[in-house]
């Protein structure tokens, strides 16, 4: 058997995902006196080479999609569609096997793709209480003892064992098993504590797995909102207000404007007073960020600033990203503050 893995993170589109197996089947641009142009030309030799096997003579071929979830955006789910429908052959030997955290991952999927999947899921869920957890914090950060340098490796394990049984390393290890039982989060965490090692430094200590927490449990949506103009905070403002009065029904830019544009006639601000382009730009902005996201796709019927969307920010982010926004005018924190938007 092959076995081919493919990573959601890595393999971002199709054609990189498409180039990526090729080079695992040793297929690579030449073949013959074949020359791959397209991405529909390099897909269609790939899909009939694969369906030229058979159960007999062929060897099987296992697909390990990891981050299976990110796969699901890509463009019209071309490569997953076609892969499910060779592993439907009865006579081709081909396995596609998704690895994913979302529990969601079929409500993903589009119709015909999902036609095509064979609906078999496993769950696989981390069974072990607190306990064991301190004691894999232990084994993780401890060094095995066959490390060279057997003085410096007692007092890093001692330090270790004080550090598991630390009450604020506790609090804060039991805060993370609560949020996420995946050891990769745990790992991550470590990584930032030992990244504080030096040789002025040589031991871990409370302060600095408290400090890699904070690193860990940052909120990266609000950071982002740090960076933004003040007209772009502004547009998330009125849509934190649209979100509040229509109770989270979805809105377009046009409602986002005359929200905005109530602000600065209550205010009477010429400063905030941008043409309306401006503003579409900002908004559009927003969008690139992934603060924003539409919840239909666009059609030609649909004019751009009717177009439905979602604010992926909730009110709690929006006023910690506000408290920490260097020079934020006060008017508009007061307005984001405000229960209500002005109508």
């Amino acid at each position: 058997m092959k076995n081919h893995f493919l990573s959601g993170l890595l393999q971002t589109n199709d054609k990189v995902a498409l180039k990526e197996i090729t080079r695992q089947l040793h297929l690579e641009n030449v073949v013959g006196d074949k020359v791959f142009g397209s991405f529909a030309e390099n897909l269609a030799f790939l899909l009939e080479a694969l369906r030229k096997g058979d159960r007999t003579s062929s060897c099987p071929v296992l697909f390990i999609l990891d981050e299976f979830d990110l796969f699901v955006h890509h463009k019209n789910q071309t490569l997953l569609y076609n892969l499910f429908d060779i592993s439907q052959s009865a006579q081709t030997p081909v396995t596609v096997i998704g690895l994913t955290c979302r529990q969601d991952i079929l409500e993903l999927l589009e119709k015909r793709v999902k036609s095509r999947f064979s609906h078999r899921q496993i769950y696989l869920m981390n069974s072990f209480d607190f306990k064991q957890y301190i004691r894999i914090f232990k084994e993780q950060l401890s060094l095995p003892a066959e490390f060279p340098d057997e003085s410096f490796a007692q007092k890093w394990n001692n330090n270790v064992q004080h550090l598991s049984e630390d009450k604020t390393v506790q609090d804060m290890l039991q805060n993370l098993f609560h949020y996420t039982k995946d050891l990769r989060s745990l790992h991550l965490l470590l990584m930032l504590a030992v990244s504080n090692v030096a040789v002025h430094h040589p031991l871990i200590t409370a302060s600095d797995l408290h400090e890699a927490s904070k690193h860990y449990r940052m909120d990266s949506k609000a950071n982002i909102v740090h960076g933004l103009s003040v007209l772009e905070i502004c547009l998330i403002i009125a849509m934190k207000h649209l979100n509040d009065v229509y109770e989270g029904e979805p809105f377009n830019f046009q409602m986002v404007y005359n929200e905005f544009q109530k602000f600065i006639q209550r205010k009477a601000h010429c400063m905030y007073n941008f043409e309306k382009p401006v503003v579409m730009k900002a908004f559009e902005h927003l969008l690139q960020l992934e603060l924003v996201k539409p919840i239909e796709r666009p059609s030609v019927r649909t004019q751009r600033e009717y177009l439905l969307m979602k604010l992926l920010l909730d009110n709690n982010q929006i006023m910690d990203a506000l408290q920490a926004y260097p020079n934020c005018p006060t008017d508009v924190k007061q307005w984001a503050a405000s229960s209500l938007s002005w109508l």
